[in-house]
């Protein structure tokens, strides 16, 4: 399998991922047919779009290859048509999102890397690329972006996308390590959920009641 074709492969299993997590959360909300399957599209296909934009790969993958756009679709209706054997959505949508920003994290970083990119800007559109569907997904259904909570995403892609930049800069970036990046950051996402690790946030303390007045 070529590199090429293996970045293929990971890209539409993260299309198809972030597909399933976003039409999850769609159902969750009882939206309709059309509704699912526009959320899961939007999820799985924007991180992507932006990439490709960035990179000034145009026009993006999501509209020149009928290949993402339909596996999109097919896993969005599918989710909807058989959402009655998820027995916990919200733990699926969990799963599955960690999943897709696992695997969109490192195919993002890789192409920024291809296309020439530095690598911090590279390790900035890979996070980019990886929270993008999740963020999209989150406004359309209601919800606080994940990506704005104290929770650990923003922070996991991150991490995931500088191992890639270090892993290309030593010539290790084979489908071993870059699998090991994918778990390590699908990992780290759901421990931190297990263990509820979070971001800092700032301290916010009640006002005085009652000023001093001036001593004489």
């Amino acid at each position: 399998m070529t590199t090429s074709t293996a970045l293929l492969f990971a890209d539409l299993t993260g299309v198809a991922v972030f597909a399933a997590s976003g039409a999850s959360a769609a159902v969750a909300k009882r939206l309709d047919l059309f509704g699912v399957i526009f959320v899961g599209v939007v999820a799985a296909l924007g991180g992507g779009i932006f990439r490709d934009l960035v990179i000034d790969e145009v026009p993006p993958l999501a509209f020149a290859d009928w290949r993402y756009a339909v596996t999109a679709a097919v896993t969005a209706a599918a989710i909807f048509w058989l959402h009655p054997q998820f027995a916990r959505l919200r733990t699926t949508v969990l799963v599955l999102d960690a999943a897709g920003l696992a695997l969109f994290t490192v195919t993002g970083t890789l192409k920024a890397l291809d296309a020439h990119v530095p690598a911090v800007g590279a390790c900035m559109i890979g996070m980019l690329t990886a929270i993008g569907g999740g963020l999209g997904r989150d406004l359309l259904t209601g919800e606080i972006p994940v990506v704005l909570r104290r929770e650990i995403y923003a922070v996991a892609a991150l991490a995931g996308s500088i191992t890639v930049a270090l892993l290309s800069a030593y010539g290790a970036a084979t489908a071993v390590p870059l699998t090991v990046a994918a778990v390590f950051v699908f990992a780290l996402r759901l421990v931190s959920l297990r263990r509820r690790w979070s971001a800092p946030v700032p301290t916010m303390r009640p006002p005085r009641t009652g000023a001093r007045g001036p001593q004489v």
